[in-house]
């Protein structure tokens, strides 16, 4: 990727079809390793977009050459994870002098995969949050997420399933302080 540019950008509504394929392919291609069949569609049931991000202006998209490879945001607001169908969606502040702030539905293209798409996304949440105030963030990763998590100094605190799909998927919460 050396003569590649990568470039970001705050997510726009009219980015939305492609970031949806983007996920659809990124749940497909990259769960593989860790979950069944059964479990990735469950996947796309309790995963995705969640479109109050962009409205918020707290999501990213990542470019590869004007190609997008990778996307995902940070939120003020105590939904932890999930896309627009999720059920249990609370769409309240948090204080962020006592509230972790969330990272939220994070893709990259399997594609790109492995090349610092991540780990730009994660950082512009990381410095987004601060930014706004918060001493904390939190996200509940997918099984394939987690090691990319844990090299930026993220904690697990909890794993458990998530069954509102009709399968029990495997995720993990995780936990980091932002540096002052």
């Amino acid at each position: 990727m050396s003569n590649r540019t990568l470039t970001h950008r705050k997510a726009q509504m009219s980015d939305l079809d492609a970031i949806e394929a983007l996920i659809d392919r990124a749940i497909a291609d990259l769960q593989t390793p860790f979950l069944d069949e059964k479990q990735i569609e469950a996947s796309r049931t309790i995963m995705g977009v969640d479109t109050q991000l962009i409205e918020d202006r707290t999501y990213f998209v990542v470019l590869i050459d004007g190609e997008l490879a990778g996307c995902g945001g940070w939120s003020p607001r105590s939904t932890l994870y999930g896309g627009d169908e999720t059920p249990g969606r609370n769409g309240a502040y948090l204080d962020p002098a006592h509230d972790p702030a969330r990272i939220r539905a994070m893709y990259t293209h399997p594609a790109y995969a492995r090349r610092g798409v991540g780990r730009r996304v994660l950082s512009l949440c990381e410095i987004a949050a601060q930014e706004a105030g918060f001493q904390h963030v939190k996200l509940v990763s997918t099984l394939a997420g987690e090691p990319l998590y844990r090299a930026c100094g993220y904690v697990a605190v909890e794993r458990f399933t998530d069954d509102r799909g009709g399968t029990p998927v495997p995720l993990v919460r995780m936990r980091k302080r932002l540096s002052p």
